[in-house]
């Protein structure tokens, strides 16, 4: 009989002290917050404002921007980090039907995008037209049942209500299980709502990069694309189309950047246009370069730009892997 009650009183003392275990660790447990991170991929035919609407997402000047077609030749990420949340966005060439290697590497960095996106923005404007590149779009379309596709319909500040209608109907029929954006990207109209957007749809994940990280490229790489740029802006016909910009020498010292850039041109031609008369055009580019350059890194900056023929570089696998393009095949 002792035994017995002896034997309840234990169980019961167990049990309180079981329950007031329970309530002693719910009170110290402290909610883990979930972090979300994704690959948000940028698409869509040259001109629609891929980079103009990757700025205005990242909040910072990442790609480069101009009226002409093929100024994205790479594919460049952009990185928004949160305390619960990373956005790695993806910006990429226009689509186009190559002509020559350097277009087969660009292509190349579009069809990737289509690969590793957890969200494609597939990007399209008011003036675009639907059957522009249809190869590319076809491989959008399979891919609405394994990815979340956002359409962009970009520029809606160009068209009336009702015009945008019918071209939000239209893409409804092309693209039937994405969402459809009109935005309005150098007006930053809907951009905070598509970007609030885009992190709901994030998957839960750990963080790809560093919390701090903004891109992937280095400080070089934008010295180029800044050069590069004015060129784009500066010149007319082949000319931008037929450089490649490479920094030689990248120097820090205190607060002065030393550096030393060549623009690689395809014919003797070609190199007295970039020179200009008395260097004048080439002088013109350096000088409005070296001011963007001075406000990216807030630094004085000492430029020096030199001009070189490289022959048919653009079909040249070697030199296509120097400057930083993807090539599958070998042959030089």
């Amino acid at each position: 009989m002792f035994y017995e009650l002896h034997s309840i009183q234990l169980t019961d003392f167990l049990y309180l002290c079981r329950s007031i275990c329970d309530e002693e660790i719910k009170s110290i447990i402290i909610p883990i917050a979930m972090h979300r991170a994704g690959f948000v991929n940028i698409v869509g035919n040259p001109n629609v404002g891929k980079s103009t609407l990757m700025n205005a997402l990242v909040g910072e000047r990442i790609s480069i921007i101009t009226s002409k077609a093929q100024t994205t030749r790479h594919r460049i990420l952009g990185i928004v980090n949160g305390d619960d949340f990373q956005i790695v966005y993806s910006d990429t060439p226009g689509v186009l039907k190559p002509n020559y290697k350097l277009q087969e590497s660009m292509l190349g960095f579009s069809n990737s995008a289509l690969t590793d996106a957890d969200i494609l923005l597939y990007v399209t404007d008011v003036l675009d037209s639907p059957d522009k590149n249809a190869f590319f779009l076809e491989k959008v379309q399979r891919m609405q049942d394994t990815t979340k596709i956002i359409l962009i319909v970009n520029k809606i500040d160009l068209i009336d209500q009702e015009k945008l209608e019918a071209l939000v109907d239209f893409w409804h029929k092309e693209l039937p299980k994405a969402e459809i954006f009109p935005i309005s990207a150098l007006e930053k109209f809907n951009i905070e709502t598509l970007f609030n957007h885009i992190k709901d749809l994030l998957p839960e994940s750990p963080p790809f990069f560093d919390k701090d990280a903004l891109t992937d490229k280095s400080e070089r790489f934008f010295v180029t694309e800044i050069i590069r740029e004015k060129i784009l802006m500066n010149y007319d016909k082949e000319i931008p189309y037929s450089v490649e910009v490479a920094v030689e020498e990248f120097k820090e010292e205190g607060n002065l950047l030393r550096i030393s850039a060549v623009i690689f041109c395809e014919r003797d031609s070609q190199k007295g246009i970039l020179i200009g008369k008395q260097g004048a055009a080439l002088r013109t580019v350096g000088t409005q370069a070296r001011k963007d350059i001075e406000a990216f890194f807030d630094k004085k900056v000492f430029l020096q730009l030199f001009v070189k023929v490289e022959k048919d570089w653009r079909n040249r696998e070697r030199k296509l892997r120097n400057f930083g393009y993807q090539i599958e095949h070998k042959n030089d």
